[in-house]
């Protein structure tokens, strides 16, 4: 795929550029993640949108260094404000961690330490990068709780993680992100064990701590309304490859690949009532034998003989607005 820059005016602060991740296993190797390239500025929502397995997380721990190695091998250039995340060695990227990229993840049972309180979980990341003392950390702890919406705070604090509800979990993720002010949080499908109501008020909450702390936000998520309500840039994801990407109102304006297309017809509109959802027929190819030329081609009802041959180079669409199809002006 040809390299597009994709780098808006404003300064930079994340570039990925041809990010690839495979995964050596006994019954062959599996590719996660092909010639991934995008940018995130400062201060910018970028989210990405695709199936459950077409790599989004994998994209996530690439760029914090949190593959298993082995069995995963990781190629290309992942630049964060300018410094190069390849290069680095695991002691310093355990301060790149927290301290300038923060990362809530999916089930927050699995990320938080279920033998410490929370207040513990929150205080330590303060303590450990900005040397904050026992004292002022729990001070903090306790104003970040508040802020993020959580009741008693200082009681809560020396709560354990299964004595408060999911979303009340996920707060505390919010508030262990923002206890360091990282410019760039990694939000992996923070939503997905949450009801349709407390998923809102998440979302909500969200919005508004990125606007208050002024941080850049790489949101993943499988639903496209769902990033939607959050990201500016959405990029969509299929099989392991970005097949596009553009600015929030374009792409649902004028969607141009046929997997963004299909996403958006198999999956209900606000205010939508009755009717028939399209589902994509056919399922997503093997990532240890992937399809030659485009991957989608075997489910796309528009596909051509170079579909099948070809991988699609990106077109430019419009100034944010990149695909890889070869159908796009035809």
């Amino acid at each position: 795929m040809t390299d597009v820059d994709l780098s808006l005016p404003r300064e930079t602060l994340l570039k990925v550029d041809n990010l690839t991740a495979r995964f050596i296993m006994k019954r062959g190797t599996l590719t996660a993640v092909e010639g991934s390239s995008f940018s995130i500025c400062r201060g910018e929502t970028f989210g990405l949108v695709g199936e459950s397995g077409s790599g989004k997380s994998v994209t996530a721990l690439s760029i914090m260094r949190l593959n298993p190695s082995p069995p995963a091998v990781t190629s290309g250039q992942i630049l964060f404000d300018g410094e190069n995340l390849g290069t680095k060695t695991e002691r310093e990227m355990q301060f790149v961690r927290g301290r300038r990229i923060a990362m809530i993840f999916q089930e927050p049972m699995t990320s938080l330490n279920p033998t410490l309180t929370i207040g513990r979980q929150i205080a330590e990341g303060m303590c450990h990068h900005l040397g904050t003392e026992k004292s002022a950390a729990r001070a903090r702890g306790v104003e970040l709780l508040s802020l993020v919406g959580i009741p008693s705070a200082s009681e809560r604090m020396d709560s354990y993680p299964h004595e408060l509800s999911g979303g009340m979990r996920q707060r505390v993720m919010i508030a262990m992100a923002l206890s360091c002010s990282p410019p760039l949080l990694i939000a992996d499908e923070p939503t997905t064990a949450l009801d349709v109501t407390v998923q809102a008020q998440f979302l909500n909450l969200l919005r508004e701590m990125i606007r208050k702390f002024r941080m850049a936000l790489f949101y993943i998520s499988h639903n496209l309304y769902v990033v939607a309500q959050v990201c500016e840039q959405i990029g969509v994801m299929y099989a392991a490859r970005i097949v596009e990407m553009a600015g929030k109102e374009s792409l649902f304006s004028a969607p141009r690949h046929p997997y963004t297309i299909g996403l958006m017809n198999s999956m209900p509109r606000r205010g939508q009532r009755g009717g028939e959802l399209k589902s994509i027929k056919g399922t997503v190819c093997s990532l240890i034998e992937p399809s030659e030329g485009c991957r989608f081609h075997p489910r796309c009802p528009k596909a051509r003989d170079v579909c099948r041959r070809e991988i699609p180079a990106w077109d430019q669409i419009s100034e944010k607005h990149f695909v890889a199809c070869h159908l796009v002006g035809k």
